[in-house]
This record gives structure tokens, C-alpha cells and sequence, in this order.
């Protein structure tokens, strides 16, 4: 699934030409586009451009670079590799820096990994850089927060939910007129509650603790999880010591995902796309009653 664009008169350039582009699949579902890729140890990375985010830099297709706002689980290299080429292009693009949010123990590490980049390629990669920790909720719009949770990987690691929120009349106001509504509110009275809905959860490496510990991700509107193996000979309890989940994980815990969409990805380079098909289709035939997306 490899996507290419086409750009034709950016700038001084005449004509148009295909620039090879990384692997890219695409999901909608309503309202949502979830679009992206992940192959354990080679590259991960998402977007939902409705959200105007984005999860985890391990490759950087074209398409995704007017995206401002990334979330990074971890800092392996198949999540954070095209990091300082996203912040280039942009730079190069003339547009303005992105905000990353990495988890917290990370942030002097990758500054480094900045400056070092800088000094090889003798060109300034402007970006703001924050922390996401654990419990923290982060402000995206009037209807959108981020809400972050521990994982369980190798490496420090943080899983995050994307929330939308809106206000609703009160129970006890239900039934009053307009003019009723407004003179409460100009007295001071607060006649709305915060309703809030998972819209994206975003796993990125884990083994099932990292789930299991944060309920919204059962309850989110879309999944984003890692599958990184799936055959019996690997054993579940090797798996989960290097912060990984199982085909069998999935299985066990099958009553507990109320989600509308589950994607799975991240399977290991050790499976061939046929493979993985066989087992699941042997394993798992209903894909959990067809809201099993399997992204290879």
C-alpha cells in the first residue's frame, strides 16, 4: 500500500513527478479518518487529521507533515526515527514549528538528539517540546483534550485517549425556557455539566497491563493496539516481559473491549502478512465480531 503524491508548481518547480512515499492504510469511521502504518522494528505512525494529530514519528509520509500536534509512546527508533525529518521539512516548508509531546523522562534525550542533527546538517530544527505524563490532561481545543496513561515497555512509555467534550443543560434544568436559562446565567449559576466521550485511544508499545490499567482504551470509539505476535510457539509470558501483547491477550480478554473499532498492528517482522491472515482467520474468524481491523 504504498502511496504516492503527486506535486505539481510548488514554488519553482514545473511539472509533476511521484515521490515514493511510506506504506499508508486509511480507515474512516464516522467522522474519523484513522491513517497510518506500524511493523514492529521498522516504522510506526498515525494521524487523524480531523483531530489535527498525530501519533508517534517512525516514518514521516509527505501527506502527514501539515500535521502540527504529534504524540510520541516511546522513544525506539521505529517511533521516533523521522522525528528530526518531520521538524526539517516543516522547517524547510516554511511553516510553522510543531508541538511534541514525549513522554517526560525522554525530553532531555531527544533535545540532544536535536542539537546533534542540527550540528551534522547545519540547519536549526525549531519545535516545542512538552511532557506527557502520566494522569495529565492536555488542552487541544474547546472540544478536545488528551488524557495520558502509563504503559508497560523496555522504556519509559505512555498510551494516550483523545476526549471530545461538550457541555449539556443540567437534569434539573431540563424543561426551562430560554429566557429561564439565561437569567440563571446571569446570576451565576452554572447550568451545564461536562460530558465527556473517548473518541481515539492510542496504546502504542505494550504489554497488557498498559490496557488493562486504563479503561477508557476498552471504552474508546476507535483502538489503536499493538499485535506484535500471534503464534502459539511464542510464548505469552516471554512477550509480556519485553512489553508486548499477544494474539492469545486479545482472546482472553475479548468481553471487555466495547470499542466500535479495533485496529491491530505492529506485528513482528518474524510473520509473513499470510501468516498472520492464517492464524487470525484459525484464531480469531469472527474479528471480534467484525470491529477487528488487521493493518499489515
Amino acid at each position: 500500500n504504498l502511496v504516492g503524491v503527486s506535486l505539481a508548481n510548488r514554488g519553482n518547480i514545473r511539472g509533476a513527478f511521484m515521490i515514493e512515499n511510506a506504506p499508508v492504510r486509511s480507515l474512516s469511521h464516522k467522522g474519523l479518518t484513522i491513517e497510518g502504518y506500524s511493523r514492529a522494528a521498522v516504522q510506526s505512525y498515525w494521524r487523524v487529521p480531523e483531530l489535527k494529530l498525530g501519533f508517534d514519528l517512525g516514518g514521516q509520509p509527505w501527506g502527514f507533515m501539515a500535521t502540527s500536534t504529534w504524540f510520541i509512546s516511546h522513544t525506539h527508533l521505529d517511533h521516533i526515527a523521522a522525528l528530526p525529518v518531520y521538524v526539517a521539512r516543516r522547517r524547510m516548508m516554511k511553516m510553522d514549528p510543531p508541538t511534541i509531546y514525549v513522554p517526560e523522562k525522554a525530553i532531555g534525550r531527544i533535545e540532544r538528539l536535536l542539537r546533534a542533527v542540527e550540528d551534522l546538517d547545519k540547519g536549526r530544527l525549531p519545535c516545542t517540546l512538552l511532557p506527557a505524563c502520566p494522569g495529565v490532561e492536555i488542552e487541544l481545543s474547546r472540544e478536545h483534550v488528551v488524557t495520558v496513561s502509563s504503559t508497560c515497555h523496555t522504556l519509559p512509555s505512555v498510551g494516550y485517549v483523545v476526549w471530545d467534550r461538550r457541555r449539556k443543560l443540567k437534569n434539573e434544568y431540563q424543561g426551562f425556557t430560554g429566557d429561564q436559562i439565561r437569567d440563571l446565567r446571569l446570576s451565576g449559576i452554572d447550568v451545564t455539566d461536562e460530558v465527556r466521550t473517548p473518541l481515539v485511544a492510542y496504546l502504542g508499545d505494550s504489554n497488557p497491563d498498559g490496557l488493562d490499567r486504563c479503561p477508557a482504551m476498552y471504552e474508546a470509539m476507535i483502538l489503536i493496539a499493538e499485535m506484535t505476535f500471534v503464534a502459539k510457539s511464542h510464548r505469552r509470558e516471554n512477550i509480556h516481559k519485553y512489553g508486548h501483547m499477544h494474539l492469545e491477550d486479545f482472546l482472553a480478554r475479548r468481553e471487555r473491549f466495547q470499542n466500535e473499532v479495533i485496529i491491530a498492528a505492529h506485528y513482528s517482522t518474524r510473520y509473513t502478512d499470510d501468516r498472520i491472515q492464517r492464524i487470525l482467520s484459525k484464531r480469531l474468524p469472527d474479528l471480534l465480531d467484525g470491529r477487528l481491523q488487521v493493518w499489515l
